[in-house]
């Protein structure tokens, strides 16, 4: 049975945050035809106005013939990058990657940190990549869409089977995560490092416990990020910290406390970010904040529009990380001076050596004679 409703309508049920999830809901995608509500039918129970269940991760498996994405932005420091995964368990709910589930039919809410996709080939599709004799080695970037060591990796491998193919033809890269799982490939990334053919950027985005597992649930908490930086930077891996993003009247406020917490742990660079609302993700954060803060939600609302020219969000190149107007202005010159104070010297990927890189060996067809 279809039943037809407008917004607005006073039958639509809100929907309530799940717990250990970022999205409030999983509205439809920007291709699709319909929309899904909840819709008090008259026949409401008393348990239907209680806690909503928990919803299990499901892992799929990614068809693409390719892992290596090439890029032109003028806006990031790399031109190649590789994601693991489609879809982020950690349920950042200011993600910039959600809408790209609308392309898969599913939704960038609740669907984009509960359904998955991986390669369980990828190893073995960068081997080829990489062996091709076009190929020209440069800095290959992880985490730039979706976070490499999310909780999932636990059981998949696929970020060690990559690092593990970089290692054997010493090939450069960088790393963007909020995981301290990453430590757990101190073995392959620390030599790396050492030969100044890695950087690690550790994602910290606020301090309070409370506010990060609401904004990034299934992410490590802030104090497990600053002890990776710790533990990455006595291994002799440059590794920096990412303030992003930064949301305003959220954790704007935080910026100097965490670039501190982090040149205390040893790191060398600070970078930040401030909050994109492309796509759908302007109405899943505006969910979010009428959820867990409606006391400050215009205000959030208010800023972010003034950085964006009077739009909550708006995609030219050189603004679209930055924005632009006083507000914008004044976060970056807080960082600045708190890079400066601290001495974190921006370090890019075009300072690592790719001149040690040796193509891997393209696997053969004919069975070898020895």
């Amino acid at each position: 049975m279809t039943i037809s409703w407008t917004e607005g309508d006073d039958s639509i049920l809100p929907d309530r945050p799940i717990k250990g999830r970022g999205s409030v809901s999983n509205r439809s995608g920007r291709f699709e035809g319909e929309q899904r509500a909840r819709i008090d039918d008259g026949w409401l129970l008393e348990e239907d106005l209680g806690d909503r269940p928990r919803l299990r991760t499901q892992l799929g498996i990614d068809a693409a013939r390719s892992v290596i994405t090439r890029n032109t932005s003028p806006d990031v420091p790399f031109d190649r990058s590789i994601n693991p995964y489609r879809g982020c368990e950690h349920g950042c709910v200011y993600c910039f990657a959600r809408p790209t589930h609308a392309y898969l039919g599913l939704s960038p809410g609740l669907d984009f940190e509960t359904k998955l996709f991986w390669k369980p080939d990828v190893a073995a599709l960068l081997t080829a990549e990489l062996a091709r004799p076009k190929y020209r080695c440069g800095p290959i970037a992880f985490g730039t869409n979706t976070d490499p060591y999310q909780p999932v990796e636990r059981e998949t491998f696929a970020m060690r089977g990559l690092l593990q193919v970089l290692r054997d033809c010493s090939h450069p890269f960088s790393i963007v995560t909020k995981n301290a799982l990453i430590c757990r490939d101190l073995d392959l990334i620390a030599p790396a490092g050492q030969a100044n053919q890695a950087r690690v950027m550790l994602s910290v985005t606020t301090l309070d416990r409370g506010l990060a597992n609401k904004m990034e649930p299934r992410a490590s908490t802030p104090e497990k990020r600053l002890e990776a930086i710790r533990r990455l930077c006595d291994a002799g891996v440059p590794t920096g910290v990412l303030v992003a993003p930064i949301i305003p009247a959220v954790n704007d406020h935080e910026i100097e406390e965490i670039v501190t917490r982090a040149a205390e742990a040893g790191a060398t660079s600070a970078g930040h970010v401030l909050l994109r609302l492309p796509l759908e993700i302007e109405d899943l954060f505006k969910e979010w904040l009428a959820t867990h803060m409606p006391d400050r939600a215009e205000r959030v609302l208010s800023l972010i529009r003034q950085s964006h020219g009077g739009q909550l969000y708006r995609s030219n190149f050189g603004e679209r990380m930055r924005g632009s107007g006083p507000y914008a202005d004044m976060i970056a010159t807080r960082m600045k001076l708190a890079r400066k104070k601290l001495g974190l010297d921006r370090r890019t990927l075009a300072m690592m050596d790719c001149t040690a890189f040796t193509p891997p060996q393209k696997p053969s067809a004919q069975l070898s004679l020895l």
